[in-house]
């Protein structure tokens, strides 16, 4: 997702901003893709995080990161998340969360 120019840290001020967390958000991902460290430009066999999609509409698909592998809904469900935050660096916001579950 793109943006105007800024550097910040993660907040919730920032999430709400681009995303309405009262409107339906979809899961795209039906697993987590692993992040991994990289030192001096190489990747290490060291897990970071781990990353999934999702899509509310009137928005592209965006990716929201999580520090622990969460148990992903099916494919297309509705979800929800817990402290959702984001970060706008350069023309960029990205997003993580504690955790996500689906609204049944």
């Amino acid at each position: 997702m793109k943006t105007r120019f800024r550097k910040s840290g993660y907040s919730d001020a920032t999430a709400s901003k681009y995303i309405a967390l009262e409107n339906p958000i979809y899961s795209l991902s039906t697993e987590s893709e692993k992040q991994f460290k990289y030192v001096d430009g190489k990747r290490t066999d060291e897990v970071t995080g781990y990353r999934s999609w999702y899509t509310q509409e009137g928005l592209p698909p965006f990716m929201v990161k999580f520090e622990k592998d969460v148990k992903l809904p099916k494919y297309l469900s509705l979800v929800k998340f817990e402290n959702l935050q984001g970060i706008e660096i350069r023309y960029d916001v990205y997003f993580k969360a504690d955790d996500v579950t689906e609204v049944k």
